[in-house]
């Protein structure tokens, strides 16, 4: 069969000057291509789960449920064949309703990062390691907005842990691997590759997730997902589905932010958050952002900031989107002054603004 190209014969197409008229290009051996991926992926994950997986934890959460409210099935088991079982322990204990999620070990102390929406309201939380070995743990922190939580468990002997790695690191098309506990079954693991980054799927201000198609699934929530190294790059959170379960298509919040997080709810239990109050917009060009509006009294309305700005620095940072700045104030020192530099009316001009404490309303 002969293959053609821009209608020649492929033959007559690749003749090189200088050659005999009695060689044909078609005895000549074919050069190979070189490929950009040396091998689909590690010939085992076997030696990454061993040294990473007993650090991740089953997370079970009892809330107890008014008197005369109908008890809910957690969303993590519909439609799974766990559905029953969980249908038959509700039904033993009467007034509690059970919740599942996953977590994984910070420090041989019992530190432990889960999720925000995977403990919250919880009245009793409960911990099993890959052992069998189980542990009543207790709040340390939430952060709502995050969606990051941090529990603490008390061990006689050290726990197995796993480190942060760094996701500003990681590229599209990386190999990551998955942990956790899907649909309340146990320790599980996935494994595939980083699909993208900065996904923002509306579920607060602080979106940057990054997006995997390593199977994530209700009840991986609060789990981590490790780089080859066996490094945390990323904490799972959430999953698009049109069926409740994993279509390639699911969220980890990256470390860079998650690390922040969890520092200052270990260390005080809740996030301060600066607060300009003032309303911004991206602009077409992604070189800074537009003020749509200024709140009254507010630390950008004192500051002297007004509304059609075009903020394009805070503190020497380039702020190229209103997502970029929205993070800069949140990140920022309640009652620390700030440099920010703007157009107005295409006059450069440099502001000195404190920030303030971002108030209960704006979460």
């Amino acid at each position: 069969m002969k293959r053609f190209r821009r209608g020649l014969p492929v033959m007559a197409a690749l003749c090189l000057p200088g050659l005999s008229a009695g060689l044909s290009v078609a005895h000549a051996d074919p050069i190979p291509p070189v490929p950009l991926v040396a091998a689909p992926g590690p010939t085992s994950f076997a030696p990454l789960v061993r040294k990473v997986v007993p650090a991740v934890v089953n997370i079970a959460v009892t809330r107890d449920s008014d008197s005369g409210t109908r008890k809910k099935l957690p969303s993590a088991v519909k439609g799974t064949p766990l559905e029953r079982r969980f249908r038959e322990r509700m039904r033993k204990h009467g007034d509690e309703v059970l919740g599942a999620g996953s977590g994984f070990i910070l420090d041989p102390s019992g530190v432990i990062v889960t999720n925000g929406h995977v403990v919250e309201d919880a009245d009793k939380i409960t911990v099993a390691l890959v052992s069998g070995k189980e542990f009543s743990a207790r709040l340390i922190g939430i952060d709502d907005l995050t969606d990051i939580a941090v529990i603490k468990i008390d061990s006689p002997t050290p726990l197995p842990f796993v480190e942060w790695g760094d996701s500003r690191l990681v590229q599209v098309g990386d190999w990551i691997m998955a942990a956790g506990n899907p649909f309340g079954l146990g320790s599980s693991v996935t494994a595939g590759i980083v699909s993208a980054r900065g996904r923002d799927i509306g579920t607060g201000p602080f979106d940057d997730f990054l997006q995997l198609d390593a199977p994530i699934n209700p009840g991986n929530s609060g789990g981590p997902t490790f780089n080859l190294a066996g490094q945390v790059i990323a904490l799972n959170t959430a999953i698009v589905s049109p069926t409740g379960g994993s279509v390639g298509l699911g969220f980890s919040i990256p470390s860079e932010i998650v690390i922040p997080v969890v520092n200052a709810l270990q260390r005080d239990g809740r996030i301060d958050r600066g607060w300009l109050g003032a309303t911004l917009e991206d602009i077409t060009t992604h070189n800074g952002t537009r003020v749509a509006e200024v709140d009254r009294n507010s630390p950008a309305a004192q500051g002297g900031l007004k509304r059609g700005d075009i903020i394009t620095a805070m503190g020497g940072e380039h702020m190229d989107t209103a997502r970029t700045m929205i993070r800069a104030v949140a990140a920022a020192h309640p009652n620390s002054a700030v440099q920010i530099s703007l157009q107005r009316q295409s006059q450069p001009m440099t502001l000195t603004i404190h920030i303030g404490h971002r108030p209960l309303s704006e979460d």
